[in-house]
């Protein structure tokens, strides 16, 4: 399937992209990372539900499967294009400003932290409509608030499309709230991020 072309339009005017999900994404945003050129000239935050002593093993992983640069977000680290950040465990990931992040301890948020809601409804008040989010498989609703508060924003919106998700009722959440604007496969999702 063809995709829009205002999609497409919106996604090469988007600064910072947000990828979100839990159970059942991690191979759909291990191959983004694969996905992306050295010079995507975005920002990438990484927001996946994962325990703490999981963590060393992801970001190597992604790291040595990554053209961009990759690193975990540590607290008031400038947040720099082309490079992609992923969110600790433990802590709550916030976009302070378009050049900063910071990490938060306060209570997890649908038994998450990081939350996704969390960050993604931080990246709708800092960048509005310079930013595209993407919800992927998961088995809770978390992400389906901080995505409408994107599209809200006028960020470009996302959802995997339940039907292809390992975990239906994260991106189904989204859908339900009314926040995705588009559902698209995952193949669709990767040939967005190519152009």
């Amino acid at each position: 399937m063809a995709l829009d072309p205002h999609i497409i339009a919106r996604w090469q005017a988007s600064e910072l992209l947000l990828l979100g999900g839990s159970a059942g994404s991690f191979k759909h945003i291990y191959n983004a990372v694969r996905t992306f050129p050295a010079n995507l000239n975005k920002t990438v935050l990484i927001v996946i539900h994962r325990k703490k002593n999981f963590f060393s093993e992801i970001e190597k992983l992604f790291a040595a499967n990554s053209r961009m640069l990759l690193r975990e977000v540590s607290d008031k680290d400038a947040i720099n294009r082309n490079t992609i950040y992923i969110a600790p465990p433990n802590y709550h990931t916030l976009i302070e400003s378009k050049s900063s992040f910071g990490l938060d301890v306060s209570e997890a948020v649908w038994y998450s932290k990081p939350s996704i809601d969390v960050s993604f409804e931080c990246a709708a008040e800092v960048f509005k409509s310079k930013c595209t989010a993407v919800l992927f498989s998961g088995a809770n609703q978390d992400g389906a608030r901080g995505l409408l508060s994107l599209k809200d924003s006028g960020s470009l919106t996302i959802a995997q499309d339940p039907t292809e998700a390992e975990m239906p009722e994260m991106p189904q959440s989204a859908i339900d709230l009314n926040a995705a604007e588009y559902i698209l496969t995952t193949n669709d999702i990767l040939e967005l991020f190519k152009t």
